[in-house]
């Protein structure tokens, strides 16, 4: 916990001190009554009498900046940006794009600071105990971790134990702060579920879409700046950076904790702008920035399906999966003649029944399965197995340098038919949408009404 100066436990501290010098006045002056001996210790270290310091205090922690008085340090952005690079498969991030997700994580160490600060000035409390028990459940489900292992985790990559607990502490007492003075405001009639059950049967067989956000505000004079940092993010995440990552660290929209994820959704409850950019996207597409009022957006579509209808990628298939390898020392001649002679076989084969005594013939491998779930399947061979009939096989697939295998369609379950979500599930869909936008009107006045300081740019760069 920061200690202010007009904190009890900085009065405490003070008390204590001065306690302790008046204490040692007439100790100091029985001591030189009589001459101390010689430190053997300290004489042998060897120290000169007139000592230079050539380098900074490495104890001393600046402020980056000060939110209604509390220190956010450098150290603290660093650690939390570390989390941010963790989750970015591209390690080429140049010295620029870093700069700038420094400026993104203060900005969101920020809003952090202020939404701890109205919930505890709102007597909100997460306890030390909340937080230890949601860290833990982070190591195991995100990381396959016990705390132990999560920690060493962190301090190896630059991070630290304390900095995730910190946004863990942020995000719980958002949730909170919410859940007690926005959430009991929030009204959704009968009728409107009512409407919105009569639209989804009107439009059944049309296609709703699971999307993922990022949302970010921009107040008009940081308009700019703002869809410059949203082009960055985008650009990071489709050289391999982890959407859910950048949605936890840098959206300012309720579902930042989730990863982004909006869940499943029809155009119709989306903003025009939207709704019109994510009608073109097919599941694992990114577009954005989107400028939306207030801010700007960045969608991920997760995945789409028809509305009250059976999605032909929840059918369940029978395959065969026919492997050809290549021996070590395989010339590339050979295994291109090798993979010849297996594309010819495969489209000989007399349907799954077969397959056995064709790779046998071949030096080929066969491995059965009977449940997998078409959209279990890579994009590319979803959509093959969806036109593929049964005994049919997908063309090979593969590298002459990791050797080559298809697919061998041998039966297909029919998809569940689907019956949409119930009417408690539509209610709570609605409250969330308008909790959203309370929120981040909340925010924006916890940002309006604070105090905030920043060190100078020349400050900032020797932070860095």
């Amino acid at each position: 916990m920061p200690i202010s100066f007009t904190s009890p436990l900085w009065k405490s501290s003070t008390g204590l001190l001065a306690a302790c010098a008046m204490l040692a006045v007439p100790v100091f002056a029985q001591q030189q009554a009589t001459p101390a001996p010689v430190d053997d210790a300290a004489a042998s270290l060897n120290l000169p009498d007139n000592i230079t310091i050539l380098g900074a205090n490495p104890n001393l922690r600046r402020a980056t900046a000060k939110v209604n008085g509390q220190i956010i340090t450098g150290t603290d952005v660093d650690q939390r940006l570390a989390l941010v690079m963790a989750a970015n498969e591209n390690p080429n991030v140049s010295p620029e794009e870093i700069q700038r997700l420094r400026q993104q994580v203060l900005s969101n160490l920020i809003d952090e600071t202020l939404q701890i600060q109205e919930a505890k000035a709102q007597e909100i409390s997460v306890s030390p105990d909340d937080i230890a028990q949601t860290y833990a459940r982070v190591a195991t489900q995100n990381f396959g971790q016990d705390v132990k292992a999560m920690d060493a985790y962190l301090a190896s990559i630059g991070s630290s134990p304390q900095s995730l607990k910190r946004q863990i502490e942020g995000e719980l007492s958002w949730q909170r702060l919410l859940r007690r003075n926005v959430q009991p405001f929030i009204n959704v009639s009968t009728e409107e579920v009512n409407e919105l059950v009569q639209r989804l049967e009107a439009s059944k067989g049309t296609e709703e879409y699971r999307l993922g956000e990022i949302y970010l505000a921009a107040p008009g004079e940081n308009k700019a700046v703002v869809r410059e940092n949203a082009q960055r993010i985008v650009e990071q995440i489709r050289q391999g950076g982890s959407f859910v990552a950048y949605a936890r660290q840098f959206s300012e929209a309720s579902t930042a904790a989730v990863g982004g994820d909006l869940g499943w959704i029809r155009l119709a409850q989306l903003p025009t702008e939207l709704a019109n950019v994510a009608r073109e996207l097919q599941p694992g597409q990114l577009v954005g920035p989107i400028e939306v009022p207030g801010g700007f957006d960045i969608l991920y579509l997760i995945d789409k399906r028809q509305v009250l209808g059976a999605d032909p990628r929840d059918a369940i298939l029978s395959l065969k999966q026919i492997s050809l390898d290549f021996p070590a020392g395989t010339n590339q001649a050979e295994r291109a003649d090798r993979v010849e002679k297996f594309n010819a076989a495969v489209a000989s084969m007399k349907g799954c029944g077969d397959a056995e005594t064709a790779a046998a013939a071949l030096g080929a491998t066969v491995v059965a399965n009977d449940q997998i779930r078409v959209r279990s399947l890579p994009d590319a061979l979803q959509r093959l197995m969806l036109d593929l009939n049964v005994g049919q096989a997908t063309p090979a697939f593969g590298s002459l340098e990791e050797g080559v295998r298809v697919l061998l369609l041998c039966g297909r379950d029919a998809p569940p038919e689907s019956n949409g979500p119930n009417r408690e599930e539509i209610m709570a869909q609605l409250e969330d949408e308008r909790v959203n936008k309370r929120a981040q009107r909340y925010l924006r006045d916890l940002r309006r009404d604070a105090v905030i300081q920043y060190d100078s740019p020349t400050e900032l760069s020797q932070l860095n």
